[in-house]
């Protein structure tokens, strides 16, 4: 990897400031546990109301177990943010609830304009979207006109509308690969670690904008080294979202569509797992007879070894999901201008898939979708 006089800083003091802030207002607002018997009358009102709606329920695999579950038992989708967006798009629902991220909710109505989206809380963030504000990545473009804006699926809307490219974690590599053969030299935001990774893994010229995701930063060698020493067998999964000294120690590096997958592939039954602690609920019902174990943090106090969630993500609750249904509250609004220019780089990496035989139009069937969404998956 090339060295550059200047990479674009981490972010301003005051968006520092601020999104200090909207951690710890997440964490306010995160809802409490349902007692089970008020939890299966909101399930139950909910499944009413996803009806009533012709509404359809998508959730990531970081969001609370039971509105994982909830998805799947009505005909929705567990998944990455692209596959979310894409299950989505694909049916025919003609409300998408969106239980995730705001840009999740995004990327959903800019496949789906003619949909209404709805989420449980607009507020729900991403230090990477909040680290990378679209006036300071379009000025950091600007001055580096020269170069090929390449960015995550997790930024918003208005910086997708800036690149040249929109990539996944998993498809990044082959993207970047591309074109770095064709001499192009790259704009890499907002993940700084995943951008390290794509450059030692394809030797492109890129400049970093210096982002990263709040809970995949956190993620220590020193600790996962002697987790590793008491479990000489677990094989050690890790998001490329991680340091690369983490990341040097994986078994299995990739998207969280790769990590579950191969939890059930590999021949293992012990696994360490170095991302978002929601995956271990579908890692542990896909493979039951085996272990799973929580890759060590820095955590938020000395007694704490395994704080790896993501507090925006712990803001979406059943009763936020009944919520919306019942108020039509919490739109995703977006004008026509912005969804057409942030979807001509995202489509351009959905043409680029299927030019390399990488399927990825979902038919509707979340089990068979599965499999098309593993060389795409986004966060």
């Amino acid at each position: 990897m090339k060295k550059h006089p200047y990479d674009a800083p981490i972010m301003s003091t005051d968006n520092r400031i601020a999104t200090q802030m909207n951690i710890e207002y997440a964490k306010a607002k995160m809802p409490a546990d349902l007692p089970r018997a008020e939890r299966i009358v909101v399930e139950e009102n909910i499944k009413k109301l996803l009806k009533e709606n012709n509404a359809v329920l998508v959730a990531h695999y970081y969001v609370d177990p039971f509105i994982q579950d909830l998805a799947l038992a009505t005909g929705g989708c567990v998944g990455d943010s692209l596959e979310m967006a894409r299950f989505g798009q694909a049916h025919s629902a003609q409300t998408l609830v969106v239980a995730g991220v705001r840009f999740m909710g995004e990327s959903a109505k800019i496949l789906s304009m003619e949909k209404t989206v709805l989420m449980p809380d607009l507020e729900a963030e991403c230090s990477l979207d909040l680290g990378c504000p679209a006036d300071e990545f379009s000025a950091f473009c600007d001055a580096h006109p020269e170069r090929t804006v390449v960015v995550y699926a997790n930024t918003s809307a208005a910086v997708k509308a800036r690149a040249d490219w929109v990539v996944t974690s998993s498809v990044g590599i082959d993207i970047v690969r591309h074109l770095h053969a064709q001499g192009e030299p790259i704009i890499w935001g907002p993940d700084r670690h995943l951008g390290k990774y794509i450059a030692r893994e394809t030797g492109a010229d890129m400049l970093l904008w210096q982002g990263s995701c709040l809970v995949h930063n956190e993620f220590k060698a020193t600790e996962l080294m002697q987790l590793k020493k008491k479990h000489p067998e677990a094989k050690v999964l890790v998001h490329p979202e991680s340091p690369d000294s983490v990341v040097a120690l994986a078994d299995v590096v990739g998207s969280t569509s790769k990590l579950l997958q191969s939890t059930y592939e590999m021949d293992a039954d012990t696994f360490i797992v170095a991302t978002d602690l929601g995956i271990l609920h579908e890692m542990q019902k896909r493979s039951p007879n085996k272990r799973f174990l929580a890759a060590p943090t820095a955590g938020e106090s000395a007694s704490c070894k395994s704080c790896a969630f993501c507090p925006w993500m712990a803001m979406n609750g059943l009763k936020g999901i009944e919520q919306c249904l019942t108020n039509q509250s919490g739109e995703v609004l977006m004008t026509p201008e912005l969804a057409t220019a942030a979807k001509k780089p995202l489509q351009r990496m959905l043409d680029f898939a299927e030019a390399q035989k990488q399927r990825v139009a979902a038919s509707g069937d979340i089990v068979k979708d599965r499999a098309l969404f593993a060389n795409v998956g986004a966060a």
